[in-house]
């Protein structure tokens, strides 16, 4: 064998500290048995990792390429760990999933509590990120699943799409952009009014700024928040106006005054799609998840394609 863990694990130590002294103390390894581990792996691959300098160690470009891996194998051994431990309590399933803002906060939820319900062995970790993290996520293998809006590319991955994710125009009732019977306008025409926004993280904002930022133009953000909930309560009363998925606007709709806009954008209608490094070997549980999601938002979508968003608002005649 090439290596051990035990390699793994002083190399991307000795990366994070730049020297072998202090990674052989941490290690409880002489220094000179440090060396020689070193020296033998250099032999191994029959190039040098480091460069030896007076103020400690440098990564060669061979070395950089060797951490990279040693850290993918590192953390796909702490995977194994935390799974073969989950059987001990009785679980036995973990699955991870990268996901953009609108799934982290508005379907994923009730679609994971009705999986988890009909699967009680299995665990689920859902984190928020944004697009290209989560198909970095996917490549190294520190998800199982990602989840994603828009186009896509990921070299050897496979893309499933599952549903469409539709942004409006949400505002005030009174806003001028609400006049009944407007019709869909591009998004450009909302860039002379103040917008409600998400934070900075939120996979929406990164979206929407750089289709700002390529017109050459630019947003007028009053106020950026939390959530979708927060951005329409923000919205009802006039503070400004935003961009918010079809889902959320229709769901916050029933208890808010707000009036819905489409937009004219090509990007305003964007696929969902599920990323994963390989469908055949994704573990039985995680194959389950990706199928109940499809048979979920397919069911979602079949309500949302008979509603018109345009000019309606709680308490009020949706207009046809």
């Amino acid at each position: 064998m090439l290596f051990d863990l035990t390699d793994l694990r002083l190399f991307i130590l000795i990366a994070e500290l730049n020297s072998l002294t202090r990674s052989a103390e941490r290690m409880n390894l002489s220094l000179a048995a440090t060396s020689n581990r070193i020296k033998e792996l250099e032999t191994r691959f029959g190039m040098r990792l480091l460069y030896r300098e007076h103020k400690g160690v440098q990564l060669t470009p061979a070395g950089q390429t060797f951490l990279q891996h040693a850290q993918q194998f590192m953390q796909q051994v702490e995977r194994l760990k935390s799974d073969m431990q989950q059987y001990n309590n009785g679980i036995k399933g973990y699955i991870r999933i990268f996901a953009n803002t609108t799934a982290v906060t508005e379907f994923m939820p009730e679609i994971l509590g009705r999986f988890l319900t009909l699967h009680p062995q299995v665990n689920v970790a859902l984190e928020e990120r944004l697009n290209h993290d989560i198909m970095r996520g996917i490549q190294e293998g520190t998800a199982d699943i990602g989840i994603v809006a828009g186009p896509v590319q990921g070299d050897g991955l496979e893309i499933l799409n599952f549903s469409t994710d539709r942004l409006v125009l949400v505002t005030a009732l009174e806003h001028p952009l609400a006049v009944a019977g407007i019709g869909p306008i591009p998004f450009s025409d909302t860039l002379e009014y103040e917008h409600v926004g998400l934070h900075e993280g939120s996979t929406l904002h990164h979206f929407l700024s750089k289709i700002v930022s390529e017109s050459g133009q630019r947003l007028k953000l009053r106020i950026q928040v939390r959530s979708f909930e927060a951005m329409c309560r923000m919205i009802e009363t006039n503070v400004g106006i935003g961009i918010v998925p079809l889902s959320a606007a229709l769901r916050h709709r029933h208890t808010m005054q707000l009036a819905l806009v489409e937009l004219s954008d090509p990007w305003s209608v964007r696929e969902r799609s599920m990323v994963v490094q390989n469908m055949d070997a994704l573990s039985l549980h995680a194959r389950n998840l990706v199928d109940f999601i499809r048979e979920q938002t397919a069911q979602t979508a079949a309500t949302e394609d008979n509603v018109t968003p345009i000019g309606a608002a709680a308490g009020k005649k949706k207009i046809a």
